[in-house]
Order: structure tokens, then C-alpha cells, then sequence
């Protein structure tokens, strides 16, 4: 459309493209494959030395998916590609899913337009030009009508400040940025800070090696079992020769009477069956494990407190069950909704604290007050160790953004206009920031959705505005300042018909300390794509259309 080759432009020392991209994970991957195939100039950048994103950084031990990779963590926009990948087990290791996605990047050609090892310094808008200018680490400067912020919705380490941290002589490794190369534990006294998803997944596996692992726990989490295991050829084939009707059931809006749309549940009420038959089914679904749990429970599970709390006492007593000491097990009972933090699944998590060379220690009664140079010192004494490890998760949905920290118009910073609240419209654009647009962002369902297809319908709305602009003769978009406080609203109301509200989580924020807290995500499941769909098809309501591009645009 506006571009018959991928070919930059050169202006002076410039690059110029129609839509630069900042991420080369999932999102940004298929963002470059999609936009390039309407014949614009496009080029991603990325800081890590490969494409794949998280899944690059997060190499720890024990990283997994946590949904089946058949066919819930792969592209679906390609039947082809669907075909030709084999996945090995039900729920697929850092290593596979890096794998597949270095298969897709070679398979679409996607790498001759990745600049690796590149970060993105400073984006800036210009009115006049109604362009973005973007800097590089490299001294790269490149010009684009179009960002396209692919940056991750997990991808910014939340680092705790530790007094001494410095003058801490052993090794030091954060789950969100694990080094290259493999890190030995073997005979080493390691601690752990950090019990969710990637600790609850690294802590097994380190124990199996480790002399001696201490955990640092400041919030206990609900865990159910995994339950991964290779995936049968024939499973493979029945997503494969279904692919039409599978793909089109992830696509299918939730029905109108589903108590919550994001999770339809097993379509039985809680308040029709008995007691016993409840907690008949809690035991099936945790001996099925796996995020059946969650989205094969009752559908009042995430909305109504007396059946949460009821799967809660059971999740309690599966704790007393496996865990021996009482004491230890009294530490590992957590205290929130169950499902209002992120589900977790496990391989032998709580069963690893029976083992004689691991140790808890609970932070809320015996508080962390600083490094040493050969450990941790909590109020009660110190705990000698050699290799500490970060398992303290992200600065999730906007810290990627925030760190980003554009400049729109007249100068205006995101950081600044998302000082106390993460406004958005759609989760996809930001008012005063035209032409810049998000994948995942704040008020999108993200990361309780399946993250490939979410980012391919994303792209695919914002593939069809710049098309829609293309067509008018518009050089520029963005939304209203009433939009997204619309868009505030509609998230809001969704999710306070909802228990998420009622706990703290990195849903809002409440991990990271002074970070405003807003919970972020539209709980519409796949309704939201329907719903942003529909905003298309009616004219854009809540974006604003800018004449142009200039002759030199």
C-alpha cells in the first residue's frame, strides 16, 4: 500500500521506514511479518541477541509455558506453520518455545528486518513531520510514521532494593534476565527471594542440584500441579486435522450469561450441585492439574466469595497434605482469592519443602534487612549463601512502556501521564502520543489471554487503521483524552463485577513499590476483540484523524 519495497530511505544520516517496531518477541514478530506483508517499510529492534523476547531472557530452571502448547502458545495464522512444527510435551520448555520461535523467524524470512543488540534509547513524536524519530544504542537514528510498541508486557525485572546488595560477594541472578550461560549450583548454598510463577518453577529444580536452598517468601501463593508429560501424536494430529473449528473456538465471543467473560467455566453452577459434588470436582480437576483448574472450575469461581473461598480451603488442605511440617506448611498458606494472582502450575512445588536441604523462611514474620558480603540477614540472624536469586517477577503490563518513556506531542512524556494512572484507549493508544501503538498494553486482556493470538488480533486492528488512514489520506491518529477515560471505565466495570479488585497483585501494580495502582487488564476475553472490532467497523469512535502525511512523509 503506501510502500512497494522493504527498503529504508535515507535521509542524511536517517533511516526511514513506515512503521518502526521495538520488540522482536512474540508480538513484535508477528507485527513485522504482518505490517510488511501490506507492502509497508518496516524495521524491528531488539537488545537481546536473538529474537524470541521473554523467552530469550527467561532461561531459568524449570521455565515452561503454563497452557498447552497445542494449540494455545503457538501462531495461528498460518495453517502451514501449524502443521510443521512438532511440539514435544503439553506444556513446552523456555528452550522449545525459543526454539519454535527462531523456526518461525527463519521460515517467514522475518531476521533481514531485526536489528539485533539494538535498544531503543528515546522515541519522539514531531508534529510537523507527523513522524517519530527514534535513537539507538547503537548511534542508529531512524525516522518512522508509525511505532509500534512490542515491547512486552513481562519484560521489565522488578530488581528489589536490598541494602549491601553491593557488597555482596557471591553471584547474583534475576529469573527475568538469567545469564546465557548455564548457572551451577551443584554443592553451593543458594537463596531464593521470590515465590511466584518463576520461583514456584525454579525452586524445585534448583533444590534437585543445590547443597542447601533457603526461600525468602513474602507472599504464599496457590499452586496446583502441572501435570506436563510428552504429547501424544495423536493429540497433535486432532488439533491439525480440526485446525479450522479449533481456531475458530479460541475466536468464539463468550456467551451473554457467562459470569465472567474471560472464563466461561465447565457451564455448571456451584449453587446447583452439592457440597459433596463440589469438592468431588475440585479433586478431579486437581488430579487432571494443569490451568483446568482455573478455567474448568464453576464459573462463579473468580466473581462470588463463598466458592472461592471454598476452593481456597481446599487448595489449604491439599497444602497440609503434601507439605509434613505443620510449621512450614502454616508459612506456605496463602491468604487471597484463589486466581486473583496469576495461576500457577508446579512440578512437586510444595512437596520440595520436605526435602532435608530446604528451608523457608517467612518474611512477614522475619523481614529481610540487608545483604552481607556472604548472605542474607533477616531479622532473626543471617543465612549464609553463595548464589542469591531474583525470582521478584516484573514491573508488569506498563513498566516496559514507562522504561521506554516516549515523548508525543509538544514534549509530552508518558512517564508523566501515567504518573498516577495508566490511561489508555483499547490498551492499543495513548492520547497526546499520536500514531504510536501498543501491543499488550494497559487495558488490553493481555496476560490473561492466550498471548500469540491476542497479538495477532491486536496487530490486526492496528494493520487495519493504518490501512483506514492510508486510504483517507490521513498522515495521523490518536485517541481522545474522553475515550480513555470511556475505556477506564469499561475496564472497570468489568472488573469489579469480579474478585481481582479485592487483592493485591502485579495485576495492579501492588508489587512494585510507589507504582500507582490501577488494575490494568480487560477481563473480556476474547469479547474484547469482538468489542474493538466493532469500535472499527463504526468509524473509530474515540480516535481522531490528522490530514496528510506532508510530501516528504
Amino acid at each position: 500500500m503506501a510502500t512497494t519495497t522493504h527498503a529504508p530511505q535515507q535521509d542524511g544520516a536517517t533511516e526511514r521506514y513506515d512503521v518502526v517496531i521495538i520488540g522482536a518477541g512474540v508480538s513484535g514478530m508477528y507485527a513485522l511479518h504482518h505490517l510488511r506483508g501490506m507492502g509497508l517499510s518496516v524495521r524491528a529492534y531488539d537488545g537481546a541477541p536473538t529474537v524470541g523476547g521473554t523467552w530469550w531472557h527467561n532461561r531459568y530452571p524449570g521455565a515452561r509455558v503454563d497452557g498447552p502448547s497445542a494449540p494455545l502458545y503457538g501462531y495461528t495464522f498460518s495453517a502451514e506453520l501449524v502443521k510443521e512444527w512438532d511440539w514435544t510435551e503439553t506444556q513446552s520448555s523456555q528452550g522449545e518455545v525459543l526454539a519454535y520461535l527462531e523456526h518461525v523467524a527463519d521460515r517467514f524470512d522475518l531476521r533481514r528486518d531485526i536489528q539485533l543488540e539494538t535498544w531503543v534509547e528515546d522515541a519522539r513524536y514531531d508534529e510537523a513531520t507527523q513522524r517519530w524519530t527514534v535513537d539507538t544504542s547503537t548511534g542508529l537514528c531512524v525516522s518512522a510514521r508509525f511505532l509500534v510498541c512490542a515491547v512486552g508486557a513481562l519484560s521489565t525485572p522488578n530488581a528489589p532494593d536490598l541494602p549491601g546488595i553491593d557488597d555482596f560477594e557471591g553471584e547474583c541472578v534475576h529469573t527475568g534476565s538469567w545469564p546465557q550461560e548455564p548457572v551451577s549450583f551443584a554443592g553451593k548454598r543458594v537463596g531464593v527471594i521470590g515465590t511466584g510463577s518463576s520461583g514456584i518453577q525454579a525452586i524445585p529444580e534448583i533444590a534437585k542440584e543445590a547443597l542447601h536452598v533457603t526461600v525468602f517468601q513474602r507472599t504464599p501463593q496457590y499452586t496446583v500441579p502441572a501435570r506436563n508429560r510428552p504429547l501424544a501424536p495423536e493429540e497433535l494430529a486432532a488439533v491439525r486435522d480440526n485446525w479450522g473449528d479449533v481456531r475458530a473456538g479460541m475466536l468464539a465471543p463468550p456467551p451473554p450469561d457467562a459470569p465472567l467473560p474471560m472464563m466461561q467455566g465447565n457451564g455448571r453452577s456451584a449453587f446447583d450441585e452439592t457440597p459433596e459434588q463440589r469438592q468431588a470436582l475440585y479433586e478431579a480437576l486437581w488430579e487432571q492439574g494443569t490451568l483446568a483448574f482455573v478455567f474448568g472450575n464453576y464459573g462463579e469461581l473468580l466473581v462470588n466469595e463463598e466458592i472461592n473461598r471454598e476452593v481456597c480451603a481446599f487448595l489449604q488442605g491439599k497444602i497440609r497434605e503434601i507439605v509434613r511440617d505443620p510449621e512450614t506448611a502454616d508459612k506456605l498458606m496463602p491468604d487471597h482469592f484463589y486466581g486473583t494472582k496469576r495461576p500457577i502450575l508446579d512440578d512437586g512445588y510444595y512437596d520440595t519443602y520436605n526435602r532435608e536441604n530446604v528451608t523457608l523462611v517467612d518474611l512477614r514474620q522475619d523481614p529481610i534487612e540487608g545483604m552481607t558480603q556472604v548472605g542474607v540477614r533477616t531479622a532473626t540472624g543471617e543465612h549464609p549463601i553463595d548464589v542469591l536469586v531474583l525470582a521478584t517477577g516484573f514491573d508488569a503490563i506498563s513498566g516496559s512502556m514507562l522504561r521506554l518513556d516516549p515523548r508525543g506531542r509538544g514534549g509530552a512524556r508518558l512517564k508523566e501521564k501515567w504518573k498516577s494512572h495508566f490511561h489508555s484507549y483499547l490498551g492499543l493508544m495513548v492520547s497526546d502520543f499520536p500514531n504510536l501503538f501498543m501491543i499488550h498494553g494497559p487495558g488490553t486482556p493481555g496476560v490473561l489471554y492466550l498471548m500469540p493470538l491476542g497479538a495477532e488480533l491486536e496487530t490486526e486492528w492496528i494493520a487495519n487503521c493504518i490501512r483506514h488512514m492510508h486510504e483517507q489520506g490521513m498522515g495521523a491518529v490518536e485517541a481522545t483524552h474522553e475515550a480513555e477515560l470511556d475505556w477506564d471505565r469499561e475496564v472497570n466495570a468489568i472488573a469489579n463485577r469480579t474478585l481481582f479488585p479485592k487483592t493485591d497483585s502485579w495485576y495492579t501494580g501492588a508489587n512494585i513499590e510507589g507504582k500507582p495502582r490501577h488494575f490494568a487488564v480487560h477481563l473480556g476475553g476474547s469479547g474484547y476483540f469482538h468489542r474493538i472490532a466493532e469500535i472499527a467497523d463504526e468509524g473509530y469512535e474515540g480516535l481522531v484523524f490528522h490530514a496528510g502525511p506532508p510530501r516528504n512523509g
